[in-house]
């Protein structure tokens, strides 16, 4: 018996019941037309600063629809659907863009960069948004994503930092099966350098790419590729975390916190202004208590939940995710936590960037190889191994849960391991050349108009717009609160805040 088996075999029955998860769904709005939305926030929405449910990531024009802890897959995609359809009953015209990678932007300048109010704390959020916008360009931040959140009681913050390295190692494989983003539009990449081959007028891909999302082209950062953060544990993440945002980073200090005329330009000149801005496949995460930072709340409490952040929007299913997919990660995240877990090293930490972008960008390419240890393998090998693993995780959560959606997840994922035209990412560019044209933004808006008409006329009763109005008002009533509460200035809040003595214990 391998020890991952005689794990699983140890597991109380009480832990795998206990496995809880939560959704975080981007989406940016659209005019009917394909182009961005230049619109505030909707009102109706309600604030985007306090609103539980309903708020925006990057870009005002950019939603992020979040849901709450859920015990099973099918309560948590429907508050995510219920979420959805409130959304689309108060946004008119607009479409919600069922594709990671952007609809037709303006130009950079004129992407409108998220707005919370008048508080200092409001005002920090927007002005680390214009720090990212000055850093990476806006365009990169419209790219949107699911991201998964996922705890299991008794799991220790070592155990899930084991977890995180072996997810690192393995994520490979959900770019591969998950990824919907082999194709952009053209306009994405104006002005820049890149690698990808001209579709037709208007679009860009990669004609074996699953991920563009997760390549060289989404949520990189030469800055941040200076960075070799270890996840051996809490110790070694927070030393790297601490380091790069107490570290002054030359170009940031050049561009400096002000601009000339007085207004602010970023929160910070360090490599991070603050720890969300660290991108990574996955994050170890704590519910932080208000004022508090994240890395302090990790540093004293330790690892609560991880949060999954690799997934494309699939423009199939109507929110952006189907049940399939999540049974497949939860069997993932299991597999991740129980198989044996070495530590990382830098050598192979650059060798698991150099596999994501050779998976994101050339994922479907036959016998495409990846780096493993001192050898390569395949991905449709090394995937069907850890398939194999998993199998006995499927079974057993299966009998806990009842049914077969973990196994018949696993059995959808060999499919894709044997047969690449199968994957949403080759059902993307199949679409788009028989449908569209080889038109991205026409594939895009067509599955976001189909999408909208789906949940629109999807029952959605009377008590609970009620209950998603009054959401919506007490939001903005909590916004008006935090506004009149200040009691220093902004930038003695910003000071105070930024301190490097509130990242440690």
């Amino acid at each position: 018996m391998t020890s991952l088996q005689q794990r699983l075999r140890g597991l109380p029955t009480a832990d795998l019941q206990g496995i809880r998860r939560g959704i975080e769904k981007e989406s940016l709005r659209a005019q009917a037309g394909g182009g961005l939305a230049l619109t505030p926030h909707p009102v109706a929405l309600g604030s985007a600063l306090t609103h539980p449910n309903i708020t925006t990531d990057f870009s005002e024009s950019q939603l992020e629809l979040i849901t709450g802890v859920h015990a099973d897959v099918t309560s948590c995609l429907e508050e995510l659907t219920q979420i959805h359809q409130f959304v689309y009953r108060e946004i008119g015209d607009e479409l919600l863009w069922v594709g990671s990678m952007p609809c037709e932007l303006p130009a950079d300048e004129t992407i409108p960069i998220g707005s919370y109010g008048a508080s200092n704390v409001g005002r920090a959020k927007s002005i680390y948004r214009m720090g990212l916008g000055h850093r990476y360009g806006r365009r990169m931040q419209t790219i949107s994503g699911i991201h998964y959140n996922w705890s299991m009681p008794g799991v220790s913050t070592d155990a899930y930092f084991a977890l995180i390295r072996n997810f690192r190692r393995h994520s490979f494989l959900l770019l591969y099966l998950f990824g919907a983003s082999p194709a952009v539009c053209s306009n994405f990449v104006a002005g820049r350098e890149h690698r990808l081959q001209r579709l037709s007028d208007n679009t860009l891909h990669m004609p074996y790419a699953t991920s563009l999302r997760m390549g060289r082209l989404g949520y990189q950062s030469d800055a941040q590729a200076t960075l070799s953060v270890s996840y051996n544990g809490l110790d070694s993440y927070g030393a790297s975390l601490h380091d790069a945002l107490t570290r002054p980073y030359p170009p940031y200090q050049a561009l400096g916190i002000f601009n000339p005329g007085g207004e602010y330009n970023q929160l910070a000149t360090s490599l991070l202004q603050i720890e969300n801005e660290f991108y990574g496949t996955i994050r170890p995460k704590r519910v932080i208590r208000p004022g508090e930072r994240p890395l302090h709340a990790l540093r004293e409490r330790g690892v609560e939940y991880v949060e999954v952040r690799c997934m494309d929007l699939d423009p199939f299913e109507p929110v952006g995710i189907g049940a399939g997919t999540i049974a497949f990660l939860d069997v993932f995240l299991l597999h991740c936590l129980l198989a044996d877990s070495p530590p990382d090293t830098p050598d192979e930490i650059a060798s698991l960037a150099r596999n994501q972008h050779r998976t994101a960008e050339r994922g479907r390419e036959p016998n495409l190889l990846l780096e493993r240890g001192r050898h390569e393998m395949t991905i449709a090998e090394w995937g069907t191994r850890l398939l194999e693993e998993c199998a006995a995780i499927a079974a057993v959560l299966d009998a806990v849960k009842g049914g077969s959606s973990h196994r018949d997840a696993l059995a959808s994922a060999a499919v894709g391991l044997r047969d690449p035209e199968c994957l949403p990412s080759a059902g993307v560019l199949n679409a788009m050349r028989e449908k569209h044209d080889s038109s991205y933004t026409g594939f895009v808006k067509a599955c976001s108009e189909r999408i909208k008409q789906i949940l629109t006329q999807r029952p959605f009763s009377a008590e609970m717009q009620t209950r998603f109005s009054r959401l919506a008002t007490e939001s903005v009533e909590e916004q008006q609160r935090i506004d009149g509460a200040d009691t220093v200035p902004f930038e003695e809040f910003r000071q105070q805040y930024l301190s490097p003595l509130r990242l440690v214990v």
